[in-house]
């Protein structure tokens, strides 16, 4: 009889297409398919990336002709806008750096005016170049009118203070009278020599008292002797109350 068992040599029926799709996501990705699949990758976040960035240029690539002439003028208008400003700023700044300069000077002016009639009204020490004059008077005949002829010469030549005796101050209220007592200068009796300190230029102060029947002159004449000598710096230390007028004051109230 023949053998009637099975043919085990019959082929298998082809796997399905769901078979193949599923043995393809199963199965173990080659080195080639993962280059492939992140080149993949990389060229489609360029693509979104470009698509953005084109998005973004549409929004001005739409206007129209008009549209974008507005928003040009308007760019421009807010430059001028910025431009004005700044330059606004800079001439605050150009104004307060001169207002500051001239303030400055102005104070300083004041501040120079203030020393110099200090100085002349005698409140305040003194230093400076000058002449000092000593008066002799062994006899006691030298009168009140020749120290006060000094005086006068003496300011003429430009004498900017002077001091009797280096303790009292000489100023344009300056009193010199011959009393009982002696000379009195400020209501104060000196006693010879008289020394006379006055700051100017010393050879033009020296010169101012030597003169024709001038108050050398008398002085000799008295019997008397002056001498003269010349500094590069004397010091004037005493000074006189600093008290404000009674009766005057500025015109116009300045």
């Amino acid at each position: 009889m023949p053998d009637e068992r099975p043919d085990d040599t019959r082929e298998s029926p082809p796997p399905s297409g769901r078979d193949r799709l599923w043995g393809a996501l199963t199965a173990r990705p080659s080195r080639a398919q993962v280059v492939v699949g992140v080149l993949l990758a990389a060229v489609g976040f360029a693509a979104m990336t470009q698509v953005r960035s084109t998005e973004e240029d549409d929004q001005y690539g739409a206007l129209r002709q008009s549209d974008l002439i507005r928003v040009l003028d308007g760019l421009a208008g807010t430059a001028q806008r910025a431009e004005n400003e700044i330059d606004r700023l800079r001439r605050t700044r150009d104004d307060l750096q001169t207002s500051t300069s001239s303030r400055q000077a102005a104070l300083e002016q004041a501040r120079q005016e203030s020393n110099t009639l200090s100085i002349l009204a005698g409140t305040v020490p003194t230093v400076g170049p000058g002449v000092r004059i000593t008066i002799t008077d062994d006899r006691g005949e030298i009168q009140d009118d020749t120290l006060i002829d000094i005086i006068q010469e003496l300011r003429a030549a430009g004498a900017e203070a002077m001091e009797f005796n280096d303790r009292i101050r000489v100023v344009a209220q300056t009193s010199v009278e011959e009393t009982s007592r002696g000379i009195e200068v400020d209501g104060q009796v000196i006693d010879a020599p008289y020394v006379i300190d006055a700051i100017g230029e010393p050879t033009t102060l020296a010169g101012s008292l030597d003169f024709a029947t001038g108050p050398v002159d008398r002085v000799r004449d008295e019997g008397g002797t002056i001498t003269f000598e010349k500094h590069d710096e004397l010091e004037i230390e005493s000074v006189v109350p600093d008290e404000a007028p009674r009766y005057a004051e500025p015109e116009g109230g300045q």
